[in-house]
């Protein structure tokens, strides 16, 4: 059974720039702007799935951690 959408964490990497891990298999990719994530995220979505397998929805998940003081 094909899956119908694939998900993404992404967040604000510490070297600047973001990176972006899929959950549930062994992809992750990076980039300095969002836009440019993108793109790579899509590349590495087609690069990790045989021709037709890979799912038609990639979803974006955006995490950012924030500390305050208390």
């Amino acid at each position: 059974m094909l899956e119908t959408e694939i998900i993404f964490s992404v967040q604000e990497s510490p070297e600047g720039g973001y990176e972006a891990r899929a959950l549930g298999h062994s992809i992750f990719t990076q980039a300095d702007a969002m836009d440019e994530l993108k793109l790579n995220v899509r590349e590495a979505v087609r690069c990790h799935f045989d021709e037709g397998k890979a799912p038609p929805i990639i979803r974006l998940h955006s995490v950012k951690d924030e500390v305050i003081s208390a």
